[in-house]
């Protein structure tokens, strides 16, 4: 993600119906007890800049906040960002390209914390596919529309996640460090876990390496780390017959899109036959017969498909090949899922971040990656035609929507597929990512400090999941695994 260096700009605003107080600490443990903000907002590049003057101009017109000045009222920070670039240019004149337009991508997220710095709501968005707006006014518009939504106590930040249990759910041992290993797909979040786990627990410190599922589940399994981090869910068998004493919970939703770096193909659609036919080798052309076919409105170039996958073993590539053996016989019956594939065609490269920035650097080349990498790398991704029909590009939205379909009553280990759900805004490649820890044989202090941190990553982490555009836990599945976190003893 790009590092604007800038000023902070810092506003605050109060609940219309509160009288303006002295300065106040910042007190608030949830956002329903919120009644002034101070917004920071510190990047100063012009795209920025135009999205955070119409989040302030929206949230000055909208009736239901007071602009104020001083930070030292606010019971509550929000903090903004937000990153747009152009993906290509129309011309309004199909036989004429002397007239050409801009056409952007782009992405804004919003924070806000609270008591200790700690997260009480986030929220990403990226540009709706129609609208009339300005990129600069549709970013804000959606924003300031969940920020709204969740204060007057309706939105997710409060129904979104499982509440915090009762009783106490910290240690009295001294410092402990704990370590990890696994996936690359929920990296960005775990590191903002982590670090925020740590501001209210100094005396736990925890060290992750991002090395992709397969190795660092196999790291786990053989003593080294104390947890391992995979979008390949371990089966029963080997929960319960070949190690016992093991515990997986998801911890949060993804999703893995096709990015791609096609002139001319801004607003790619991709159906479940396509994208199989690409990854098998056998659509061959960006004017194959196949993709002209969807996509009509688009100039494709007359150019080779490269094909970028991963190198390593990948949770990432295990999301993809589960959904596309459900989507393609051929593709099942040749490949199956798996995390680590004997590809028919293309050039490899490790973790999210490697293919990312092989497919930034590859012309008409298309990979695949979880959204934030696609957003931090800045790079075009492709709707993906869903099982009810409909094209869906993945957003916070849709991908919502794909937890949804998830049964918290058949959870076999909590290992539960949700790719290829039914629905109209569902996202077709969405999946769980787990952590799988040990109930057995380990350090008292370890699995206490293991314990509190799974309770707090369930319950007061779900909140910071949407401002790097993963999805949150639905709250019932998330209950039923902070049950199940009784077994660690």
């Amino acid at each position: 993600m790009k590092c604007l260096a800038g000023i902070s700009l810092v506003l605050s605003i109060a609940l219309l119906g509160g009288s303006v107080a002295l300065p106040l600490p910042q007190t608030a443990e949830t956002l329903s007890g919120v009644k002034r903000i101070a917004v920071d907002w510190s990047e100063t590049e012009p795209r920025s800049a135009a999205v955070r003057d119409h989040v302030l101009q929206k949230l000055k017109a909208s009736n239901a906040v007071e602009i104020v000045s001083e930070t030292a009222q606010a019971d509550a920070i929000l903090h903004g960002k937000a990153v747009i670039w152009v993906t290509g240019h129309v011309s309004q004149n199909p036989r004429s390209k002397s007239v050409e337009h801009s056409t952007y991508g782009g992405f804004a997220s919003l924070e806000a914390t609270g008591k200790n710095g700690e997260a009480l709501w986030s929220y990403l968005v990226t540009p709706r596919t129609v609208t009339w707006k300005s990129i600069a006014d549709d970013l804000a518009d959606q924003l300031v529309r969940e920020l709204l939504t969740a204060l007057s106590a309706k939105g997710r930040a409060e129904k979104g996640s499982a509440s915090r249990p009762s009783g106490p759910d910290r240690t009295s041992a001294g410092s402990v460090i704990l370590s990890g290993a696994g996936g690359t797909f929920p990296a960005p979040i775990y590191q903002k876990w982590f670090e925020s786990f740590r501001l209210s627990r100094p005396e736990i410190q925890i060290q992750y390496a991002a090395i992709g599922s397969q190795e660092g589940v196999q790291r786990f399994l053989a003593g080294q780390t104390d947890f391992g981090a995979s979008d390949m869910p371990l089966s029963p068998q080997q929960l319960n017959s070949r190690h016992p004493g093991v515990l997986q919970l998801a911890t949060l939703v993804g999703a893995v899109v096709p990015i791609y770096n096609v002139p001319g193909a801004s607003g790619l659609n991709l159906t479940p036959e396509v994208l199989a036919g690409i990854f098998l080798g056998k659509i061959q052309r960006w004017t194959a017969p196949e993709i002209r076919a969807i996509n009509k409105h688009l100039r494709l170039p007359d150019e080779a498909i490269v094909v970028v996958h991963r190198s390593d073993g990948s949770g990432t590539t295990y999301a993809l090949s589960e959904y596309l053996s459900k989507v393609s016989p051929e593709w099942k019956l040749r490949f199956g899922a798996a995390p680590a594939l004997a590809w028919p065609v293309g050039q490899s490269a490790e973790g999210n971040n490697g293919v990312a920035t092989a497919v930034r650097k590859t012309a008409n080349s298309i990979g695949y990656v979880e959204l934030l990498f696609a957003l931090q790398h800045e790079l075009d991704f492709a709707a993906v035609r869903n099982a009810s029909g409909d094209y869906v590009k993945a957003d916070l939205d849709s991908v919502t929507a794909a937890a949804r379909t998830a049964d918290a009553s058949e959870h076999n280990g909590f290992a539960v597929s949700i790719s290829n759900g039914s629905g109209r805004h569902v996202y077709p490649i969405a999946t769980f990512t787990w952590l799988v820890i040990s109930t057995e044989g380990r350090e008292p202090a370890k699995l206490a400090a293991l314990r509190d941190l799974l309770r707090w990553m369930l319950t007061t982490g779900q909140r910071q999941c949407e401002g790097l555009g993963y999805a949150p836990l639905p709250p019932e599945f998330a209950k039923k695994q902070l049950q199940a976190l009784s077994s660690l003893r």
